[in-house]
C-alpha cells in the first residue's frame, strides 16, 4: 500500500515542483485547488473502480476506445498516466502516433488508426487521435481545406461504423484558458525535465490560438453525433480534472464486479538434490542506493 501511494506522491511531487516553477517564472500566484488528503483518498477509490471495469472489459470481451483531445499542455498525458497507472497493459494501452510517414500520407486517411483499435476485452487510450486533420493539420497547414471538409463528411459515418461493429466509442476534449496555457509553456520552457514536451508545434499554437478556437469549435459542433458525443473536462485545475474525468468515464460503461474464484498458493516444493549455482559478483548492479 505504501509502494502505491509513493508512487502517485511521485507524480503529485512532480507537479508541485512544475507549479513551483510557473510560479516563480510566470510571477504567478498559485490557485486553490482540492484538498490534498481528499484528492488522493478520491483518486485511489477510482482508480479501484478502473480496475473492476477493466475486469469487467475482459470478462464480457468489450471493446472500448477513448480519445483524449484538447490544447497543447491541457493535461491530457496526466489523466491518461492515472488511468493506466494501476491497469494491465495488455489490456489498456495507449495509442500515441507520431506524424504520418510518406507512405501513410497515401492511405486512406483513417487506415493509420484503425490498426490500433481494440479487439474484445481491450480498452485503447488515443492521446489524440483522427481528429488531428480537425485541429493541429488544418490550423498548420498540413491538409487543404477540402480534405478538411472531407473529414467532416467522413468522420461521422466512420464512428457510426465502430459503435455499429461493437466498440464503446468515448470522446473528451481537455478546455483549458489563453493565461493557463501561457503559464504552463513558460514552466515547460524553463524547466529541464519537461522542455522535451514542448514541441515547434506547440509554440506556434500559442501564435494561432484565435485560429485554433476557431477550429475547435467547428469541428465540435460538427462532430459531436448521438452515437459518439463530445464531452468537455474542464481542466484549468488539473487535480479536479482528473478526477472529473476519470469519474466520468466509469459512468460511461455499466460494469459489475466481476466473481472470481480466491487464489490459493500451492505449496513450496523442495528438491534436495538441487543446489543453487553462484552468481558472480560482476553480475550484479552496483548498490549505489
Amino acid at each position: 500500500m505504501l509502494d502505491s501511494f509513493d508512487e502517485e506522491l511521485e507524480l503529485e511531487i512532480d507537479d508541485d515542483r512544475i507549479d513551483a516553477l510557473t510560479n516563480e517564472f510566470a510571477d504567478h500566484s498559485p490557485a486553490e485547488t482540492i484538498d490534498r488528503r481528499m484528492y488522493f483518498k478520491e483518486l485511489f477509490r477510482l482508480q479501484g473502480e478502473l480496475v473492476k471495469l477493466q475486469s469487467w472489459v475482459q470478462h464480457q470481451r468489450l471493446k472500448v476506445v477513448v480519445i483524449f483531445e484538447g490544447r497543447d499542455s491541457a493535461g491530457k498525458g496526466g489523466v491518461i498516466k492515472r488511468i493506466t497507472q494501476r491497469l494491465n497493459p495488455r489490456i489498456c494501452r495507449v495509442a500515441a502516433l507520431p506524424a504520418p510517414s510518406e507512405r501513410e500520407r497515401t492511405q486512406w486517411y483513417f487506415q493509420r488508426y484503425v490498426s490500433h483499435l481494440p479487439a474484445g476485452g481491450e480498452i485503447v487510450l488515443f492521446d489524440r487521435s483522427w481528429y488531428k486533420r480537425a485541429g493541429v493539420e488544418r490550423v498548420m497547414g498540413f491538409c487543404t481545406e477540402p480534405e478538411v471538409e472531407e473529414f467532416f463528411r467522413s468522420v461521422p459515418e466512420f464512428e457510426r461504423m465502430l459503435v455499429r461493429s461493437g466498440i464503446i466509442l468515448i470522446k473528451y476534449w481537455f478546455s483549458i484558458t489563453d493565461d493557463e496555457q501561457q503559464l504552463r509553456f513558460m514552466m515547460r520552457i524553463n524547466d529541464p525535465l519537461k522542455q522535451w514536451k514542448l514541441s515547434p508545434m506547440d509554440v506556434q499554437s500559442r501564435a494561432r490560438w484565435e485560429n485554433y478556437t476557431k477550429a475547435k469549435e467547428e469541428m465540435l459542433e460538427r462532430t459531436s453525433i448521438a452515437e459518439a458525443p463530445w464531452h468537455v473536462v474542464h481542466a484549468v485545475d488539473k487535480k479536479k480534472a482528473r478526477l472529473n474525468c476519470i469519474a466520468h468515464l466509469l459512468e460511461q460503461i455499466p460494469y459489475e464486479q466481476v466473481p472470481y474464484d480466491p487464489v490459493v498458493l500451492p505449496p513450496r516444493i523442495h528438491h534436495p538434490d538441487y543446489h543453487r549455482t553462484p552468481i558472480p559478483d560482476d553480475m550484479y548492479v552496483p548498490d549505489r542506493y
